[in-house]
């Protein structure tokens, strides 16, 4: 169990630096007239996003979870979520954010990942992330109802950020 934990507290630790990105961001995007769209919806996700990180490591608590061959997979698709996370804030830079803000004029992201990957932060990272700490933990039951709640609010996500930046696009 302790790998798991120490492994757990390591990913948590990169996902608070991704925060304070985020946090930085999202000053310099409310001093440009930054809007922000879906608002109760990032509070949701931020709290179920919080909620499935904990509800694993205690059904790996409370089934005495053991580090596995599954754990070590866990750690590697974390990895690539974690990988992919980074590379979206570098290429991204000042407009990422955990939230969704729309600026006047913002700039559209149009490199290969971009324009290969529809909404890489979510499935690149965030979906990817997910899974691989429900391996890591051996979480089956967080992985198998946890994931398809937090999946429906990341749907409703998609369609907010779709519409937010359709009239943007329609401008170009």
């Amino acid at each position: 169990m302790q790998y798991i934990i120490i492994t757990f507290i390591a990913f948590f630790i990169l996902r608070l630096v991704s925060l304070s990105f985020s946090i930085r961001n999202e000053k310099l995007l409310l001093k440009k007239g930054a809007v922000q769209y879906g608002k109760f919806n990032s509070l949701l996700l931020t709290f179920a996003h919080i909620a499935y990180y904990f509800a694993t490591l205690y059904e790996a608590y409370t089934k005495g979870g053991d580090f596995n061959t599954i754990s070590v997979a866990g750690i590697g698709v974390m990895a690539f979520a974690y990988g992919m996370l980074f590379y979206v804030i570098y290429k991204l830079r000042d407009v990422w954010t955990v939230k969704l803000y729309i600026v006047p004029n913002q700039r559209i992201e149009r490199s290969f990942l971009f324009r290969t990957v529809r909404h890489p932060n979510y499935f690149l990272n965030i979906i990817p992330e997910l899974i691989g700490v429900a391996l890591l933990c051996n979480a089956w039951l967080t992985l198998s109802i946890g994931l398809p709640l937090y999946m429906l609010l990341l749907l409703i996500r998609i369609r907010q950020e779709e519409e937010a930046m359709k009239g943007m696009l329609d401008k170009l």
